[in-house]
């Protein structure tokens, strides 16, 4: 049997991703915009279909319209084939009144639709997470180990440890305990063997990646029947698993980050821009799909560029745009400076008649005007920043919530469609 009729996926839509805010003011997370031109639903989607996983849910509920008009545009296939990519917003029923309460109870409230479509196994994912991974390598751990449920985990060093869930494995990689998120006091007791390269690096710690497999009758009868009232696979069914259940540790060593804030997404971003970034976005074995657009290619004008990744679609006419990425139909105008920006472009060009009526009205373009300095900025789509405007973000910048911005940790995010006037100053 292959493994497109022996497993089906599940990706979390996460909750309300306050963390994220204000790009999750009007859009759910796995609909963010990352990498100029993807979505971060499409890292998990594409690492499915990478894998021969072609039967995937999306579980999500809030702001789901924009993440349901994506998936709808971008994962047809074909008629002749049994895949899909389906949306399973939350929804109340007769016998279930509530919204989805956690992972494992968005899981719970979502197994009914799973019913017509067979399968041995099932592979639960986040929608908000960057990496790349072979999950046939981790099925085919998880049955030659003879595990009932397998966690892919990652080594991770001091620094990082307390923001995760850590585990201690035996000598045959299974879990014997598992604590979330341990205060730096008590870390020394959770040290792993992580193998010498990773030791070298100082990461001997396993933390928990939020990706699990499980066989399917296994994850219906915790579910349904043991923990009927358990809402969180971390926190609940998990740690009450791992003495009852033989639950494997997959250890994976390639990048991986989750975005969970601002600051690892902006990071996650402009990390995209090194000279070998460790998330290859050109690897012709694992391509990150997202909707086709039939859009022109970028036109770029007098221009220094430096470490910057630039979508198609874009008219630049700046000075120096460096350490940057520049996402779809962005407009950049005559001698602005762009360092260690994320610009997510625009959904829509203006015509010439837009731009005239922009102009008799006195609002600025969509793009970025003329003679701009940005630094250390997120500016979310379909933004209108006029000349001269200056947004110089760091840490000399204290967090806050304007109308037409955030700052947060030093990073100025000026909110989806914001206007900002000629000479405006953060």
């Amino acid at each position: 049997m292959s493994i497109s009729n022996q497993i089906i996926a599940m990706i979390l839509g996460g909750g309300a991703g306050s963390r994220l805010a204000p790009l999750t003011s009007t859009r759910s997370k796995p609909a963010v915009p990352i990498a100029g031109k993807y979505r971060l639903v499409d890292i998990p989607i594409s690492n499915c279909i990478n894998s021969d996983i072609h039967r995937m849910f999306v579980l999500t509920q809030f702001n789901s319209a924009s993440l349901n008009r994506h998936i709808k545009n971008t994962y047809r296939f074909s008629a002749f084939s049994t895949a899909f990519v389906d949306i399973l917003a939350a929804e109340q029923t007769p016998d279930n009144p509530t919204w989805f309460q956690g992972t494992a109870d968005a899981v719970r409230q979502s197994l009914r639709h799973l019913g017509p479509f067979p399968s041995d196994y099932v592979l639960i994912l986040s929608g908000d997470q960057l990496y790349q991974m072979d999950f046939n390598k981790m099925l085919e751990h998880h049955k030659e180990s003879g595990a009932e449920i397998s966690i892919a985990t990652i080594p991770v060093g001091d620094r990082e440890a307390p923001e995760f869930g850590i585990l201690k494995t035996d000598e045959n990689n299974y879990i014997t305990s598992f604590i979330e998120k341990p205060s730096k006091d008590i870390l020394g007791d959770w040290e792993s063997d992580t193998g010498p390269a990773m030791q070298q690096k100082g990461r001997n710690y396993l933390a928990s990646m939020g990706i699990y497999i499980f066989n399917r009758k296994l994850l219906e009868s915790l579910l349904l029947k043991k923990h009927p009232e358990a809402t969180d696979f971390g926190k609940e069914i998990i740690p009450t698993s791992i003495s009852e259940y033989k639950v494997a540790s997959f250890q994976y060593e390639g990048y991986w980050t989750d975005i969970g804030n601002i600051y690892s997404f902006f990071e996650a971003n402009l990390e995209l821009t090194s000279d070998i970034p460790e998330f290859n976005l050109f690897d012709n074995t694992k391509a990150i799909f997202t909707r086709p657009r039939m859009l022109p290619p970028a036109k770029i004008s007098g221009t220094t560029l430096e470490k910057t990744v630039i979508a198609e679609g874009c008219i630049i006419n700046a000075s120096r745009i460096e350490h940057s990425v520049i996402g779809i139909r962005s407009r950049i105008g005559y001698g602005s400076t762009i360092v260690s920006c994320y610009i997510m472009g625009s959904d829509f060009y203006e015509t010439i008649e837009d731009l005239s009526r922009d102009q008799n009205k006195g609002i600025p373009p969509i793009g970025i005007g003329k003679r701009c300095y940005l630094r250390n900025c997120i500016i979310d789509k379909n933004c209108r920043i006029g000349d001269d405007v200056r947004l110089n973000g760091g840490t000399h910048l204290e967090n806050t919530d304007h109308e037409l911005y955030t700052v947060k940790d030093g990073i100025i995010v000026v909110k989806k469609g914001a206007v900002l006037p000629s000479g405006f100053v953060v």
